[in-house]
């Protein structure tokens, strides 16, 4: 089964790639690595709510924005080397709007994190950092990049 049957298997469309908003690529392939640019989680070229969880964004919230970032994610890799070149998710890096006190990030960036394993499998289970942060780009709840091995 290729990737993109399990794509369609789960129901999930990749949206387009953002366009870099900044003196950035999408993504660079060093070797075998491919590193993306932080995402966000825009939904048809807007962000579906701006602010801090914990405070403006819930955390329930926050953590689908994540797979949304994820969903960002999969097109940017989709569209450097193709889904199927995938051979592991290697690191997620995940950044959390935080409200002063919420300690809940890992929560939050599980939503990307559930959204790999469920559409690489084994494979996509990564290591991953979750960081809370005082303020992400355009005022967005969560920012996520990835590092995968690609074959």
């Amino acid at each position: 089964m290729t990737v993109k049957d399990r794509l369609a298997e789960l129901g999930i469309e990749l949206p387009p790639v953002a366009a870099a908003a900044g003196s950035y690529l999408p993504s660079v392939q060093s070797g075998n690595l491919l590193f993306t640019a932080g995402q966000l989680p825009f939904v048809d070229g807007r962000l579906p709510a701006t602010g801090r969880v914990g405070a403006e964004v819930s955390p329930e919230d926050a953590k689908g924005y994540a797979r949304v970032c994820g969903l960002n994610l999969l097109a940017v890799i989709d569209a450097a080397v193709g889904l199927d070149k995938v051979e592991r998710v290697v690191k997620v890096v995940g950044f959390v709007a935080s409200a002063e006190g919420f300690t809940g990030q890992p929560g939050v960036i599980n939503g990307v994190s559930d959204l790999f394993a469920e559409v690489f499998g084994e494979p996509g289970r990564h290591a991953r950092s979750a960081v809370g942060v005082a303020e992400l780009p355009l005022g967005a709840p969560v920012e996520v990049e990835a590092i995968v091995q690609v074959g």
